[in-house]
């Protein structure tokens, strides 16, 4: 059975995503194998989705996101720069996955800058997964606007209530579900020290 294509505002393509996703690997000189082994999305996914002949889940994405050291929104966005910018709700990129929950991105990308802001809802009963560790030294903060969120870090369970908030440090496993009987929505803001990208000298 096909998987939906994650819902995008902007109306991003397969062959687009697969494009930004293979410039920021080739960016920091990455092959498929490395970043497959990053990553846990196999060389043969890789390269079709790279190639617009995939529909990649939510969570492969943010899995490749996390390999490459950076944030699912700058697969799905192009970076802005002005010092003000305004994302009115009908501009910013929601993504859907089909178990029962959606991402919506509220920050830009901004050069040089790793970090994402966003609101997530997950439907009674759904499991979004188990997402990878970010790497040393990134940051996640969370506040619960409705609903039951439980949140697993590490293999230790913490069950969070509406008006509840919680930090943590990313380099961890982290996952998501919500086992209320009503959605659970909450806001995250996800905060990555930059890699460095390796430079190649030519002779």
């Amino acid at each position: 059975m096909e998987v939906p294509m994650p819902r995008l505002a902007s109306g991003l393509d397969l062959t687009d995503l697969g494009a930004r996703i293979r410039s920021e690997r080739l960016r920091r000189h990455l092959s498929l194998e490395v970043l497959s082994s990053q990553s846990g999305v196999s060389s043969s996914m890789l390269s079709d989705i790279e190639r617009g002949k995939k529909v990649p889940s939510v969570l492969v994405l943010d899995s490749i996101a996390t390999a490459l050291g950076t944030s699912l929104a700058r697969l799905l966005e192009e970076e802005q720069q002005a010092k003000v910018i305004v994302l009115c709700h009908r501009e910013q990129e929601v993504v859907q996955d089909p178990s029962g929950w959606e991402r919506r991105i509220l920050s830009p990308v901004l050069p040089g800058i790793e970090f994402e802001f966003m609101r997530t809802t997950i439907l009674p009963g759904v499991d979004a997964g188990v997402f990878l560790p970010h790497g040393t030294g990134s940051r996640e903060y969370i506040a619960v606007e409705e609903g039951t969120l439980q949140l697993t870090l590490n293999g230790t369970v913490y069950l969070l209530q509406a008006g509840d908030s919680i930090y943590y440090a990313g380099d961890c496993q982290h996952a998501f579900a919500n086992p209320g009987e009503k959605p659970c929505t909450y806001y995250l803001v996800m905060e990555i020290p930059p890699s460095p990208v390796p430079h190649v000298h030519h002779r």
